[in-house]
């Protein structure tokens, strides 16, 4: 067996949270393709104003502060907490869509972890870890001594990838533009980390309305590519 060294762990790390492989993050749109077909988002200024709304609101008040939170718990084998968060996070998954896109999420990572010979934890752990996506990763960054700072920068960068992706589907754009706007946006990341990773308890909490919107009506649009 290869001693996981730090090198390969952030190659692992990589693999675990790209935007196509290992869990399909292509086939989810969060509401864009509805807020393209409806004409809310018509360029590319939209497009990113779209963007940067999730990054301030979603990213760096929910998912970011969340990771952590779980990152913790299990590493303090703190199950109560554990349970706590992953239920916070789908209560602010605001649509159906949203919320079966995290458990999908989630339930394809924890397939992964028989492929990796990972030691598959406990029924209790895993009824919870397979829940969402970022249990997942919290997991994984425990059992893989993956920095927990390294783990959200690279989470982050991936949620930002996957989003520009659809963009280029659905807005569209081209690749140049797509490479303007994964700069840009990325910056707005770096900025927006340390502020994710220092909330408080009582400053979480997502609110999109637009978003919410855009995902209920994507549940029955007449013609799509994407699953949410």
């Amino acid at each position: 067996m290869i001693k996981i060294n730090n090198t390969i762990k952030k190659f692992r790390l990589l693999q675990i949270t790209s935007s196509n492989l290992p869990i399909g993050s292509f086939i989810y749109s969060k509401g864009l393709e509805w807020a393209v077909e409806s004409g809310w988002i018509a360029n590319i200024e939209n497009f990113r104003l779209w963007q940067q709304q999730q990054i301030d609101y979603t990213l760096t008040r929910l998912d970011w502060p969340i990771l952590k939170r779980l990152y913790i718990s299990y590493k303090l084998d703190d199950i109560d907490s554990f349970q706590f968060w992953i239920q916070l996070l789908l209560a602010n998954r605001e649509t159906s869509e949203l919320r079966d896109e995290e458990k999908q999420r989630g339930a394809a990572l924890f397939k992964l972890f028989h492929i990796w010979d990972l030691p598959v934890p406990n029924s209790d752990w895993s009824s919870l870890i397979k829940k969402s996506q970022i249990s997942g990763l919290a997991w994984l960054g425990n059992q893989w001594k993956i920095p927990l700072f390294d783990l959200a920068i690279s989470f982050g960068y991936s949620w930002l990838e996957n989003a520009i992706i659809t963009g280029i589907k659905l807005v569209p754009f081209g690749q140049s533009t797509a490479q303007i706007l994964l700069k840009d946006l990325s910056q707005s990341l770096a900025y927006s980390l340390p502020k994710a990773l220092s909330m408080t308890d009582n400053d979480l909490g997502s609110g999109l309305p637009l978003v919410a919107i855009a995902s209920s009506c994507h549940e029955t649009q007449f013609t799509r590519l994407f699953r949410s």
